[in-house]
C-alpha cells in the first residue's frame, strides 16, 4: 500500500462497528455474566446486526448497484467493503449460533429451563401445544396462495414466514404463511414443578401446518426471514409538510429492497428459488441457518423467566433529595448520573412545570422517548393548563419515526405547538427550557442532557443530565430554540457551542490549545468519552496533537476509526472501549488546560453527521464540585480492567489485563451512589 493510503491511518467505520458488535457477543460468551443477561446480550447482538444490514449494508449495496466505483474517505471501494463485511457478519453469525448450541442451551438446562422442539414434548405438553394452535393461532393465521390470481404478499422486514409447496391434482402449487407478530413468540408449556419449558410459536405452526391445506399433499415447507433497506428518501428542502413526507416514506418500507434472506438450512432448492424470484433476491446470497431464525426472542425469554438469581443483582437508583425542583435548581447547578441516580428530577421538572401556576411556557426537544411516557403526559397536561408548550419532535430519529409521528400528533391534539425539525438536519440535542414568573422577575430553568428523554433507557444507559438556572445558560438556550423554531440566526453564545455552526471548529481550537500547552509547558492532555469517533478532521487533529506529544486518552464505546499507538502518528493516543451491564452513552470532554482542567458535556459524538447534519450542543461545566465528580468518574472508567477492551495499533481489540484488585467501573458506581 502507498504510505498515504487512508487504510493505513483509519479503520473503516463499518468494520469498527462490527468490532463493537463482536464485543457485545463476547459479553454473551462470558460465563461470568448471569445466564439471563447473556441471553439479552445475544438478542442485542442479533438486533444490532439486523439494523446494520438495514442501514449500512443496504447503503453499500446501493452504491454497488449504481456502478459507483470510487474510494470512500477510509480508502475502500464499495465492492471490497461489501465482501469484507459480509464475510465478517457470516463469521459472527456462526459464532452466535455455536454459542447458542454448545453453551447457552446447556447452561439454561442446568437451571431447568428448556426451549423444546415439537418432537421433544411429553403427552401433556403436546396436548397443550395442539390446543394453543387450535384456539389461538389457527383463527388468526391466513394462508396465502401465490399464483396468477394471487400476488406474492408483502413480507415485513425482520418478520418470519413459511414457504409451502403443495401437490394439488398432480400440479405443484406455492403458498406463504406469515407468522403473526401480535402474539408472544415464546409459548410457556405445562411443566414439572421445578422446570420451565417453552416452545417457539413457529415450531408449533410448522408441525400443524397441514391443517391449513386439508385435502392436499404438502410437499415442502421451510421458514424464512427477510431484511429490507430501511433508509428514508425524503428531499426535505422541497417537502412543505415534512411530517406527511416521512409518514409516506415509512409506508414504503414494507416494499423496500430486500437486503438479506435467511432460511432454514434444509430448505427445498426449488421452493427457495420461487421465494428468491418473488422478492427479487439473488439465490446465491441466501443465508442458510441450521437453527432458530432470529434469536431476538431471547429478549422475551429473559423477561419471562422469573429467576432473579439468574440476572444482575438489582439496585435502586440513588435519589437526590429536594422539596421543590425549582428551589433546588435556584440553589445551584447540579447533575444526575444515570442510571446510578434516579431519572426522577428530569420527570419532575416537566411535571412540576405543567401544573405550577407561575410557569408560563415550556420548550423541549424530543428525539426518542418511551411508550406511556410521563414526560409526554406532562407536556399534554401543561397545554391543557394553558401553558405555552413548544415541542421539537425529531421525526427522522431512525427506527423511531412512527412512534415520534404518533407523539407529534398527540401533542398537537392536546394544544402543544409542535415542530418537526429543520430540513437537512436532525435535532439531536436534548434540551428543556421552563419559563416561570416569580415574585421579583421572570426566571428560566434549563435542563441539558447527553441522553434522551426516555424513562426506559434511563435505567439502561449511562448519561449525564445537567440542571441550571444560570441566566447566561438560559439566554443561550432561549436563542437555540429561536434558531430551531424560526428564522433567527445564532448570536454570540456565552455558555454553549452548537453544530452545525461551529462545534467541530471549537473542538479543533481546544485541541490546538493543548498542542500549544505541550510545546510551552509539556503538559498537553486530552481525555474524552464518546459513543463513536469517525470524523476524519477530528482524527487528523488528534494525530497532529499526538505527534506534538499531547497525551490523549479516549473512551470510545462503539465505532473508532482512529488507530492508536502507531509510532510517528498516534503513539501518544490510547483507546479503550467499555461494554458491560449498561450501555455507555454519555459524552464527556476534558482538556488539561495547563493543569487547570476544563470539562464539557455534549449530546454529540465525533462523527461527521453530528458536526454537519445535526443540531448538537456542547457546554462547559464551571462548578468545581461537579468538575471534581466528573474527573473522578472518568478516572474510574479508565481504570476498568473487567469490562474494558484496549484498541491496539493493529486495529484489534484486546481485553484489559486484570490487576490483583479488578475494577468494574459500572458496578463500582452502583456502590458509590448507593
Amino acid at each position: 500500500m502507498a504510505k498515504n493510503d487512508p487504510k493505513d491511518i483509519y479503520i473503516h467505520r463499518d468494520i469498527s462497528w462490527l468490532d463493537f458488535n463482536e464485543r457485545v457477543l463476547e459479553e454473551a460468551e462470558d460465563p461470568a455474566n448471569p445466564i439471563l443477561e447473556r441471553l439479552r446480550f445475544m438478542a442485542i447482538f442479533a438486533n444490532n446486526l439486523d439494523e446494520f444490514f438495514m442501514v449500512r449494508v443496504s447503503g453499500v449495496k446501493r452504491l454497488i448497484d449504481a456502478g459507483y466505483n470510487s474510494k470512500d474517505k477510509f480508502g475502500w471501494y464499495p465492492y471490497d467493503l461489501y465482501k469484507v463485511i459480509t464475510e465478517r457478519t457470516d463469521a459472527l453469525s456462526k459464532r452466535l449460533y455455536d454459542l447458542r448450541d454448545r453453551k447457552i442451551m446447556k447452561d439454561l438446562a442446568k437451571n431447568l429451563i428448556f426451549v423444546k422442539r415439537y418432537e421433544e414434548l411429553d403427552p401433556e405438553q403436546l396436548k397443550y401445544a395442539k390446543k394453543y394452535f387450535n384456539d389461538t393461532l389457527y383463527p388468526i393465521i391466513t394462508p396465502i396462495a401465490v399464483d396468477q390470481g394471487h400476488p406474492f404478499p408483502i413480507i415485513l422486514s425482520k418478520s418470519l414466514s413459511f414457504a409451502v409447496e403443495l401437490a394439488i391434482y398432480k400440479k405443484k402449487c406455492f403458498a406463504v404463511i406469515i407468522v403473526p407478530q401480535n402474539v408472544p413468540r415464546l409459548i410457556k408449556l405445562p411443566s414439572e414443578r421445578d422446570e420451565l419449558n417453552y416452545i417457539l410459536m413457529e415450531e408449533v405452526m410448522k408441525n400443524n401446518i397441514e391443517r391449513f391445506f386439508r385435502g392436499h399433499k404438502l410437499v415442502n415447507k421451510f421458514l424464512f426471514r427477510v431484511i429490507r433497506d430501511s433508509e428514508l428518501s425524503v428531499d426535505e428542502e422541497y417537502e412543505e409538510d415534512l411530517l406527511s413526507a416521512i409518514d409516506a416514506e415509512i409506508k414504503k418500507r414494507p416494499r423496500a429492497k430486500v437486503i438479506a434472506l435467511e432460511v432454514e438450512k434444509d430448505s427445498s432448492p426449488e421452493l427457495l428459488a420461487n421465494i428468491c424470484e418473488s422478492i427479487v433476491f439473488p439465490f446465491e446470497e441466501v443465508t442458510r441457518i441450521n437453527n432458530d431464525l432470529d434469536l431476538t426472542y431471547f429478549f422475551e425469554m429473559a423477561s419471562l423467566v422469573p429467576m432473579t438469581n439468574l440476572c444482575y443483582k438489582s439496585f435502586v437508583p440513588a435519589s437526590i433529595q429536594y422539596g421543590n425542583i425549582f428551589d433546588k435548581m435556584k440553589e445551584g447547578d447540579f447533575i444526575i448520573h444515570l442510571p446510578f441516580q434516579s431519572f426522577k428530577p428530569t420527570v419532575d421538572l416537566v411535571k412540576s412545570a405543567s401544573v405550577d401556576p407561575g410557569v408560563l411556557a415550556i420548550k423541549m426537544t424530543l428525539y426518542r422517548t418511551n411508550r406511556d411516557s410521563d414526560i409526554v403526559k406532562a407536556l399534554k397536561e401543561a397545554a391543557k393548563n394553558k401553558k405555552q408548550v413548544t415541542v421539537l419532535v425529531e421525526i427522522k430519529a431512525r427506527f423511531d419515526e412512527e412512534a415520534n409521528i404518533r407523539w407529534a400528533r398527540e401533542l398537537e391534539e392536546s394544544g402543544c405547538h409542535v415542530m418537526y425539525g429543520i430540513p437537512g438536519m436532525k435535532i439531536h440535542s436534548k434540551i428543556t427550557l421552563v419559563i416561570r414568573r416569580e415574585e421579583d422577575r421572570i426566571r428560566r430553568y434549563v435542563h441539558l442532557s447527553t441522553g434522551n428523554y426516555n424513562e426506559k433507557t434511563a435505567s439502561l444507559y449511562t448519561d449525564c443530565g445537567y440542571f441550571t438556572a444560570n441566566d447566561d445558560f438560559a439566554r443561550d438556550i432561549s436563542d437555540v430554540f429561536n434558531v430551531i423554531t424560526g428564522y433567527s440566526l445564532p448570536s454570540r453564545w456565552k455558555r454553549i457551542v452548537a453544530s452545525p455552526y461551529d462545534l467541530r471548529q471549537y473542538y479543533i481550537e481546544l485541541i490546538d490549545k493543548e498542542i500549544e500547552s505541550q510545546k510551552s509547558h509539556g503538559n498537553g492532555g486530552i481525555f474524552a468519552k464518546l459513543n463513536s469517533l469517525e470524523d476524519v478532521f477530528i482524527i487528523d487533529k488528534l494525530y497532529e496533537a499526538s505527534k506534538a506529544g499531547v497525551k490523549i486518552n479516549l473512551l470510545v464505546r462503539g465505532i473508532c476509526a482512529l488507530v492508536p499507538g502507531v509510532k510517528g502518528l498516534s503513539e501518544n493516543i490510547s483507546v479503550r472501549s467499555i461494554v458491560g451491564r449498561f450501555l455507555e452513552h454519555s459524552r464527556v470532554f476534558i482538556t488539561n488546560n495547563n493543569n487547570d482542567k476544563r470539562i464539557f458535556l455534549s449530546s454529540a459524538d465525533w462523527m461527521r453527521r453530528n458536526f454537519d447534519r445535526r443540531i448538537e450542543l456542547l457546554f462547559e461545566i464551571y462548578d468545581e464540585k461537579i468538575k471534581d465528580h466528573l474527573k473522578m468518574v472518568m478516572e474510574l472508567y479508565w481504570k476498568d480492567d473487567v469490562k474494558a477492551r484496549i484498541l491496539t495499533a493493529q486495529g484489534k481489540y484486546e481485553r484489559a489485563v486484570r490487576g490483583s484488585e479488578p475494577v468494574n467501573a459500572q458496578e463500582n458506581l452502583i456502590g458509590l451512589y448507593s
